[in-house]
């Protein structure tokens, strides 16, 4: 797939901007703050209804208006879609596809299919077990309709659970409704956790193939899942659990509690891995996300690179554009630097300088 163009009005910096995009390398330089990232944000908004940033909708809205409005218009095997996203401040978001409203960001599942890479992602290794559990969500909501239904599902249950919680504290009669949230936590969680782990067997095994070819060989990767509870301990660890929930007012037990270990070589990355080993397997993570998407949908995804060529050393550089070819690119980049130019050849240029907003 490929995204041909996008037309915002009172997004972020820009009042009104209209862009076609080549299917093959497009790129996005200027100066910092210019509203080069805000160009892939609203890519990203209008093919998932969400920012990558994890932002609300009223803080994409331009300063001192109401409403803002995306258009982005995309071509799947020959076949052109229109996804028009509206953002309200005081109101949910209207998202509708070829002039026909969608209530559900599952709904858009099968049209766009995007790969957001920030720099904070080559910090994955290293952060918390959210960042891994959000990164792994995101990549296999991707391609499996149904676990995305599932983890929508769940965090509902999750939060109102953990309400419950808070409100028992005062009332205890509600404490005989903990029974029917714990059954449908452990129901929708088991399903979470079984599919968590099959999809980190293909997914491992694709990262290690990529780890690999950017290590020459000498580094073994392996993506292991470590759940909080195993599908068939989870209604046992639920019950178990119930004083000690109760007593902090949370959840302990569940897929929302999961982590998952990277090691190289047997070394554990999180703990003993250097930066620069630490940033060689989210790299791999990251191309690995890229085929994983192109193998269950049959086609590549379109990729979108904010700032990331900056962070990486030639040789990494190198290994990522060899990897993409064929792939619809979003690059941005504060300068058309001579790593740019030599690597690989850009069909669109686009010189973002803060005077067209």
């Amino acid at each position: 797939m490929y995204v041909k163009s996008l037309d915002l009005k009172n997004f972020r910096n820009y009042r009104s901007l209209s862009l076609q995009f080549d299917p093959g390398v497009n790129i996005f330089y200027g100066n910092n703050a210019q509203g080069k990232t805000n160009i892939l944000e609203a890519v990203y908004l209008a093919g998932t209804t969400k920012s990558h940033r994890g932002t609300k909708d009223r803080d994409m809205i331009r300063m001192g208006e109401e409403e803002s409005h995306l258009r982005m218009f995309l071509d799947r095997r020959g076949a052109e879609y229109r996804i028009d996203i509206h953002l309200k401040k005081n109101r949910p978001k209207g998202v509708a596809v070829n002039g026909m409203a969608v209530k559900r960001a599952a709904d858009l599942y099968g049209i766009a299919s995007l790969v957001f890479f920030s720099p904070e992602d080559l910090n994955i290794i290293k952060s918390g077990p959210a960042a891994r559990r959000k990164f792994i969500d995101q990549v296999l909501s991707g391609v499996d309709r149904l676990y995305l239904a599932d983890l929508v599902k769940y965090g509902r249950i999750l939060n109102q659970r953990n309400t419950l919680l808070h409100e028992a504290a005062f009332n205890e009669k509600r404490l005989a409704e903990l029974d029917i949230w714990d059954m449908q936590l452990v129901s929708v969680g088991k399903k979470m956790i079984e599919r968590r782990a099959a999809f980190l067997e293909d997914f491992s095994a694709a990262a290690a193939e990529k780890h690999l070819t950017l290590t020459e060989g000498k580094e073994r990767l392996r993506i292991s899942y470590e759940p909080n509870a195993a599908a068939e301990e989870l209604e046992f660890k639920t019950v178990r659990n119930r004083d000690m929930d109760l007593r902090t007012r949370e959840t302990h037990a569940g897929p929302h509690r999961d982590d998952f270990q990277v090691r190289v070589n047997g070394m554990d990355l999180r703990i003993y891995g250097s930066q620069g080993q630490q940033r060689t397997a989210a790299l791999s993570m990251k191309m690995a996300e890229i085929a994983v998407i192109e193998k269950m949908q049959g086609e590549k995804p379109v990729l979108l690179l904010d700032d990331v060529l900056s962070e990486l050393d030639t040789d990494r550089q190198n290994a990522l554009l060899k990897g993409i070819r064929d792939t619809q690119t979003m690059v941005t980049c504060t300068g058309l630097d001579d790593f740019v130019k030599d690597t690989f050849h850009a069909d669109r240029i686009y010189h973002v300088n803060g005077n067209n907003n």
